[in-house]
């Protein structure tokens, strides 16, 4: 299987050296075919899935989730709570798969650690002066290397948005790749927060200069602006994956966030990587879904298609 690698391991080492030379090259990428685009993601849109393969694709979307808690009223007793649903989703059905990780702040990774301890499931920290990634580069790393010492592992950090709109795109790189060292041995998803990077080509910029910079990840949103994921900017993330890889052998996942509610639009993001970047990325080591209230809707058609029943929400924990 294809692997991720440090950005010196690829062929497109020469393209960072400057800012004019990764200007170049990022302006370089075909332009987006918005009306295209759009089309696609909703004719993928309309797939049916039925019976077997929507049991499958159920527990396949249950595995990708990465269930979490980012408030400020986030309290330990929280995130244990949160840890025990992501282990047992279903505690009446000890079939269901757990989730993929549980997403916390960094001072919430030990308890979430204690929470999961031995069953699997990851801890993922967002940091980088999250969401809006206004703050020192030093106050960043600090942030990444408190989450790392704690436990976390994985790191969702956020771009400099300011600066990839102003065009000083390599800040923006050299930043992924100081997280990215800091995160060390921790899984590093980088956030473009694509609501906020206005056109399409600026999300495919985003994306290959992510990839560039050594991106284990790359993440759609925040969930905490207006606009987050939807099937159109996570195709356009597919697409830059598929072509990154076919260009380096080097392979890297994808994460919507945000917005993502129903099992039946958590299907439809699955044909979108199936149908688009292929059957490798359908595994929780390479695509994730950043969508806690997502859940309870999976686990509420995984018991009608067992039951034949739909037992409501009041029947499934609330998060």
């Amino acid at each position: 299987m294809p692997t991720t690698a440090p950005p010196a391991a690829h062929a497109f080492t020469d393209v960072t050296a400057s800012d004019s030379t990764l200007r170049r090259f990022l302006h370089g990428l075909p332009g987006v075919d918005t009306v295209g685009l759009e089309a696609r993601a909703a004719a993928l849109g309309t797939r049916s899935i039925k019976t077997t393969a929507k049991a499958y694709a159920i527990d396949l979307a249950i595995s990708m989730v990465d269930l979490t808690t980012l408030e400020g009223a986030d309290t330990p007793g929280k995130v244990r709570a949160l840890g025990a649903k992501a282990v047992h989703p279903d505690p009446t059905d000890r079939t269901a798969p757990t989730t993929a990780a549980v997403c916390v702040y960094p001072d919430m990774v030990a308890a979430a650690k204690e929470a999961v301890a031995g069953s699997g499931v990851l801890v993922a920290s967002v940091a980088t002066a999250f969401p809006a990634g206004r703050a020192a580069l030093d106050v960043k790393l600090a942030d990444v290397r408190d989450a790392v010492a704690a436990g976390a592992d994985e790191i969702d950090m956020v771009i400099d948005r300011g600066a990839f709109l102003a065009g000083r795109y390599l800040k923006v790189y050299d930043e992924i790749v100081a997280v990215k060292e800091a995160s060390g041995a921790a899984r590093l998803k980088v956030i473009f927060e694509t609501g906020e990077l206005s056109t399409y080509d600026n999300i495919r910029r985003a994306s290959w200069l992510g990839m560039l910079a050594g991106a284990d990840f790359i993440k759609t949103s925040t969930g905490k602006v207006a606009v987050n994921a939807t099937p159109a900017n996570t195709l356009l993330m597919l697409e830059a994956v598929r072509d990154f890889r076919a260009q380096t052998g080097i392979q890297v996942g994808v994460k919507p966030a945000g917005g993502i509610r129903t099992t039946k639009d958590a299907v439809k993001f699955l044909v979108l990587v199936n149908e688009t970047a292929g059957t490798d990325w359908l595994d929780n080591h390479w695509f994730r879904f950043g969508a806690s209230s997502l859940l309870n809707d999976l686990l509420m058609q995984r018991q009608k298609l067992a039951t034949g029943r739909y037992s409501g929400p009041d029947y499934v924990t609330v998060d």
